[in-house]
């Protein structure tokens, strides 16, 4: 086994990184502890970690330095049975002079699949000089979980499918600053495109047939891999009409009763705990996201009705039955995803007068925003329900301003307790903050 790694360690120096896409994601590594890349399967997070070793080697870190292995690889399959030590002797035996005098950056894609593995890293950086990087997601654990095994001697890092910025930049587009005339029409053109292949990196380029081929697979992954096999699932069928019913209910309210009742009504005996279950290992796998009303009160807000949200809205229209899930509730998901992506504070807002607004985002630098989505406010009823909502969650949180998302339209509204910007939602998403 020796042998085996010290090939993969020299291999390693000779390829070429695939980088792929630039991420708009800065890691700050922290000495002491290891850095977790987490997300959903296929959003990116082992060409992100070529990324970072790109960012190493720009900088002048030797290639030597660099020690990356991938757990999955079927060279490693018999690693476990000789211990993780076995990557240190690998690695020193090349390169003695290294040990203690100068910081080597591990990276392992992976490594979940190897019994043991958290007290290897966890002794990795209190006796040796060096950096460690880790992603993981499968069958055996997800990549949550991973940073959950290491809590208190790891900082996570959530990696998402493309947002607008990395797609425009996936296709040469530049967005930074003002926009001239034409640029802007070439943003609002991508946009489209955008709505119409979501965020996963694969499917950026591929033709509408293998777009929804893939999201399929990807939905299948996740469901049978993440789910059934890992949690031994004793109803897989049962698991399997869930998830369909939350895609194709995204960005409406559910309860678990209403889960409960709808699996019984399909002959499926799963009780309110196992509904529960499946629910939070969706959330667990970066599937399916719960949002909850907006309650000073915990228990008051987990006993009303929340609303889901699925990781990609182009998945959606490619895994729902088409019958439920319009352009409205794409939007909504749309929204939902790119503020995900800076922050999980996020709630939906119902005003005393039981007028409902989207979300209530808890920014990171602890401002709050409030956003109502509506693909259009050309219509008059529309429009003042959209307003009066937003105006009502304005003088109860004491905001002076609100958002309210739409597919073209942009004003500003002056109003009593303060200012709503309607603006597009491809100019939403190019003013939001960079995730931290």
């Amino acid at each position: 086994m020796l042998e085996t790694v010290k090939e993969i360690i020299l291999d390693f120096q000779d390829v070429d990184l695939a980088t792929g896409i630039p991420r708009r994601l800065m890691v700050t590594p922290v000495a002491g502890k290891a850095t977790v890349c987490i997300g959903v399967r296929r959003c990116g997070k082992s060409t992100f970690m070529s990324q970072l070793m790109r960012r190493l080697l720009d900088t002048g870190v030797s290639r030597q330095n660099i020690i990356h292995l991938n757990f999955f690889d079927d060279r490693l399959h018999n690693l476990q049975h000789g211990g993780l030590s076995v990557i240190l002797e690998a690695y020193f035996s090349l390169y003695p002079e290294k040990k203690n005098t100068e910081k080597v950056y591990c990276f392992f894609d992976e490594i979940q699949v190897v019994v043991g593995w958290e007290p290897f890293v966890d002794r990795l950086m209190r006796t040796e000089k060096c950096e460690v990087y880790i992603t993981g997601s499968s069958a055996q654990m997800l990549s949550r979980e991973i940073a959950t095994q290491m809590r208190g001697r790891a900082l996570s890092w959530e990696v998402f499918p493309f947002s607008f910025r990395e797609f425009l930049s996936f296709k040469d587009i530049e967005s930074a600053g003002p926009l001239t005339s034409r640029q802007r029409l070439v943003i609002q053109k991508l946009f489209s495109e955008y709505w119409e292949v979501g965020g996963f990196p694969e499917t950026a380029g591929l033709d509408r047939h293998l777009r929804i081929k893939t999201h399929q697979e990807y939905f299948n992954a996740v469901l049978f891999r993440d789910l059934v096999e890992r949690h031994d699932v004793a109803h897989p069928r049962a698991v399997a009409d869930l998830a369909h019913w939350l895609v194709d209910n995204t960005a409406s309210l559910y309860s678990v009763n209403n889960l409960t009742g709808y699996l019984k009504s399909l002959g499926h005996k799963a009780p309110k705990s196992a509904v529960s279950d499946y629910l939070e290992w969706f959330e667990d796998a970066y599937f399916l996201f719960t949002v909850r009303i907006y309650d000073a009160s915990l228990a008051r807000a987990n006993s009303n009705p929340k609303k889901i949200y699925c990781i990609d809205h182009a998945l959606v229209t490619s895994v729902s039955s088409g019958i439920l899930v319009n352009s409205g509730h794409l939007l909504e998901n749309l929204v939902f995803n790119a503020l995900r992506r800076i922050t999980p504070d996020i709630f939906y807002f119902k005003t005393k007068g039981g007028r409902e607004v989207d979300f209530i985002a808890q920014m990171p630098d602890r401002s709050r925003m409030l956003v109502q989505v509506c693909e259009s406010i050309a219509d008059p009823q529309t429009r003042k329900r959209e307003i009066t909502a937003l105006t009502e969650a304005m003088a109860e949180l004491k905001l002076k301003s609100g958002t309210i998302v739409t597919r073209g339209v942009e004003e500003k509204i002056e109003g009593e307790y303060g200012t709503i910007f309607v603006t597009s939602v491809w100019r939403f998403l190019l003013n939001l903050p960079e995730p931290r």
